[in-house]
């Protein structure tokens, strides 16, 4: 009998901000992926990075301005660096875990690239704020640069990038690989690495993939029967943050598209985990998504918690 084939997406709170945070995090969230291998599950794990690509990203800029003949790093560059120490975190904490519990399985982080689409608006529309606040002046050198800058009240000025839609996975073959050979795979990390095509080569860009999107083209990609996208809410609410808000426990693909088309859900937050889902549900049968917390991951795949989307 095949095994259930579940990609994983990790969010914040699954790895934490800083790195004291990241290894006691990572150490919960390998007990929660190991209880789904002893089940008989075979994962593939994406996770978020916006934390740590930011961090890279200031400390590179920063020592770059202090010492000569250094350079600021490129997103893809930063993006790269995070999906590296994310991923070792993230495998021996896996593998410690399983090792525990007498079951021997090798754990691999694939460095991913993904491409995006040059001519497609997202590649270019600034959407996601990253790095370390920044002075007036500051802000002022980073547009001179052609990059773009948004103010917070009261806290100063901190640098935007676009979040392009995922157009392929570089490294699938790589992925499906490892998969088939009964494998954990940790891959697509922060979304991947942006790249553009230009002939032969892969050209990064200055931009950070949803990793939700690049989640749902992995989960299509393998063939997965579950699409997990696991975050800091139980459910997906309706009216969230107010006081007619109400929980979802179970919803078509029909019914998703009209609270979009209703504006239900955070361009930022929820909307392209629900892009996700339909994105995935659609491309094949027998398929679903849930979108739920860590602490309710395992339940969620009885129905007992968790918002199902089939």
């Amino acid at each position: 009998m095949a095994k259930k084939k579940i990609v994983i997406a990790l969010g914040h709170q699954a790895l934490g901000t800083n790195l004291p945070e990241q290894k006691a995090n990572v150490a919960h969230t390998s007990k929660i992926i190991a209880d789904f291998i002893q089940d008989g599950c075979q994962i593939a794990l994406v996770h978020s990075n916006a934390p740590q690509v930011g961090m890279i990203h200031t400390a590179m800029n920063e020592f770059g301005k202090q010492h000569g003949g250094y350079t600021a790093a490129p997103m893809s560059v930063c993006s790269a660096m995070s999906q590296g120490y994310i991923g070792y975190d993230l495998q021996n904490g896996i593998r410690a875990e399983l090792t525990r519990r007498g079951i021997y399985k090798t754990v691999s982080t694939v460095l991913t690239q993904v491409t995006v689409d040059p001519y497609d608006e997202t590649t270019y529309k600034p959407a996601k704020v990253i790095g370390r606040y920044m002075s007036a002046a500051e802000a002022a050198e980073e547009e001179a640069k052609g990059n773009y800058v948004t103010e917070e009240s009261g806290k100063g000025f901190r640098r935007m990038v676009a979040a392009p839609t995922p157009v392929a996975i570089v490294e699938i073959e790589a992925i499906k690989a490892l998969l088939a050979a009964d494998q954990i795979v940790i891959s697509c990390g922060g979304g991947g690495i942006p790249v553009m095509e230009q002939g032969y080569n892969l050209r990064g860009a200055s931009a950070i993939i949803e990793k939700d999107l690049v989640s749902g083209l992995l989960a299509r990609e393998i063939d997965a029967d579950v699409l997990m996208i696991l975050t800091d809410v139980d459910f997906v609410c309706l009216n969230y943050g107010t006081e007619a808000e109400k929980p979802i426990t179970h919803m078509t693909v029909a019914e998703a598209k009209a609270y979009i088309e209703d504006n239900q859900f955070g361009t930022s937050s929820m909307l392209p985990k629900i892009q996700a889902a339909i994105n995935f549900i659609e491309s094949g049968s027998g398929r679903k998504a849930i979108i739920t917390s860590m602490a309710n991951a395992k339940d969620s795949m009885t129905g007992k918690t968790g918002t199902i989307i089939e």
